[in-house]
């Protein structure tokens, strides 16, 4: 029997919207692990590896398959296909949420059985073009071409328009879709060629299909949420995926308590943040207190330029955040302007181009109700620039673009690293030796840089390799901590690169009498205890310089810090 000539196009459709959704289907099951697990490389390399594994396992178990309905076994694939990478986000956040110690279990069910259908695609249409005997030169060219055509397309796709516009558990219907659409195409081709058996039967398993995958589509949103809220203790309020994580804000009425989430990481409490602000910006300010240019690197919730927007003879801030959301978010939200003191209300926000001019950069101005409300006259804001980019090539930038200030070496007096805690390799490169090198390039002769460094106690490695890895850099530093309470015992770091020791700097900060401006926690007889240490709590068992090529940071962060406890 010669193949219709419908046929080969037939397949390869098949072939490139199978290549695209097996691609996009691992893609989700790995990006949602990591958004749950962490550790974006083991656990996004572990996904991929499992389903790879499985393509290779259903490759030998096809074998012992007969040629007996093999368009009602590619049909049944393309179903299964379907039906389990919609809903698996779905019923992965279910297991995290209710069957927390068996999580893993449903988890890598969906990942080996995804793989394992993924696995068949191919040697099913292999085996239906032989069977309709389509020469293997068009055989080859079909299957191999069209299914890593296929699988480039769906990676663009998936970076360029699926990540930026849909939740996961909405991404992973949108894929289905493409399997569903390919099941329907080569039933109704089929059966009007009249090849199917028991067409009704088939024409069920479509209708039964289409509407699981309509319903899961319709309600993706609203069962998240439900599932999202076992993970919080209080009610969510807000959230958001934008390209870069996932925001959450909760609310406890009775407290009055608004908590802010990325990626289910805790970034602060309205209860008590300023005690953590207070103790990442005034240290600095005290000991310097000739500062005019600052930096914030982080920071996107404005709550850090708050503080530092309290010193009136600040001439230039430049905050770099790599999300614009946050910074949106930081600017709309109601609770959250009015915990950052509407800081971002005359800030410059670049968002899409870097190589800003002198003219088009933001002017400080005197704002006739000034940001504290005890005082009557009219207060100095300084110049405030925010650019949405990664804080490492804002840095490697900022001489060839003049992205910060109109200062043509682009030094800052002072800088502030509110990052989050390197729980990631993205996020482990902003605390490595050669991010804090190129950091020193931009520094004035009498600059100081604080770190915010996770907790000295309950990830003291973490800590630790903070502190060895800046002075691997040439930096001299002073560690100091304090207790936040919705962290815990919370570190910082003091770091500067010119002569003064770090016992002189400690002694000059226990000599202050009081801050340039009012603080709303921290005190000088505060600031002081706060450099004290237990015994061997700074001694380090295996010093560990963080670097990119060698990212032990992250190591001793993942396995070594309260989040195993």
């Amino acid at each position: 029997m010669s193949a219709p000539r419908f046929l080969p196009i037939l397949l390869a459709f098949c072939m490139f919207s199978t290549g695209a959704s097996g691609l996009v289907n691992e893609y989700v099951l790995a990006t949602i692990t990591t958004y749950i697990l962490g550790n974006s490389i083991e656990n996004f390399s572990m996904v991929i590896a499992c389903m790879m594994l499985m393509m290779g396992v259903s490759g030998f178990v096809q074998n012992k398959m007969s040629d007996k309905n093999l368009l009602q076994k590619f049909i049944a694939v393309e179903v299964l296909m379907a039906i389990l990478g919609g809903f698996a986000p779905l019923a992965i956040y279910a297991a995290f949420g209710y069957l927390e110690h068996n999580f893993q279990l449903v988890h890598y069910f969906f990942v080996l059985s995804i793989g394992f259908l993924i696995g068949f695609e191919i040697p099913l249409v292999m085996r239906i073009i032989e069977q309709h005997k389509i020469k293997l030169k068009t055989n080859l060219t079909i299957v191999y071409a069209m299914d890593y055509v296929g699988a480039f397309i769906g990676a663009v796709i998936w970076v360029k328009f699926l990540l930026k516009n849909f939740p996961l558990t909405e991404i992973s219907f949108i894929v289905a879709g493409f399997n569903f659409t390919v099941a329907t195409l080569t039933i109704i081709y089929f059966l009007r060629r009249r090849i199917i058996d028991k067409p009704l039967l088939h024409l069920v398993v479509l209708a039964i299909t289409a509407a699981l995958l309509i319903f899961g589509f319709m309600q993706n949103r609203d069962i998240s949420n439900l599932l999202e809220q076992r993970f919080y203790d209080d009610p969510i309020v807000y959230k958001e995926t934008t390209r870069y994580q996932h925001i959450v804000i909760t609310h406890n009425k009775a407290l009055n308590d608004t908590r802010l989430y990325i990626n289910g990481n805790a970034q602060f409490s309205s209860v008590d943040e300023k005690r953590y602000h207070d103790l990442l910006v005034h240290p600095l300010m005290a000991a310097s207190p000739n500062v005019e240019h600052v930096l914030i690197l982080g920071g996107g919730d404005g709550l850090a330029l708050r503080e530092v927007n309290k010193y009136s003879y600040i001439k230039s801030v430049t905050l770099v955040d790599l999300d614009p959301e946050m910074i949106k978010l930081a600017s709309n939200h109601e609770t959250l302007v009015k915990l950052n003191n509407d800081a971002f209300r005359h800030a410059n926000v670049v968002t899409e181009q870097l190589n800003i001019n002198d003219q088009s950069q933001k002017k400080g101005v005197y704002l006739s109700e000034p940001y504290t409300g005890d005082q009557e006259e009219s207060q100095w804001v300084a110049a405030v620039n925010v650019y949405n980019i990664d804080a490492d090539q804002f840095l490697r930038q900022a001489n060839q673009s003049q992205l910060a200030t109109k200062q043509s070496n682009q030094q800052w007096d002072a800088v502030f690293i509110d990052l989050p805690d390197p729980s990631s390799i993205e996020l482990s490169k902003l605390y490595s030796k050669q991010f804090y090198l190129t950091l020193r390039k931009h520094l004035t002769p009498d600059a100081f840089v604080a770190i915010q460094s996770t907790s000295p106690y309950h990830a003291k490695p973490a800590f630790l390799a903070i502190g060895t890895t800046l002075e691997a850099a040439g930096y001299s530093v002073l560690p100091y901590r304090q207790n936040i309470p919705s962290f815990g015992d919370w570190g910082f770091y003091l770091a500067w690169t010119h002569q003064e020791s770090p016992e002189q700097l400690q002694q000059r900060l226990k000599n202050l009498e009081q801050f340039n401006v009012v603080t709303d926690f921290i005190t000088p007889e505060l600031l002081s205890a706060s450099f004290a240490f237990g015994k061997d709590e700074l001694s380090v068992e295996t010093p560990c310089i963080n670097t990119l090529m060698q990212p032990c940071l992250l190591h001793h962060y993942i396995e070594k810090s309260w989040i195993n406890e």
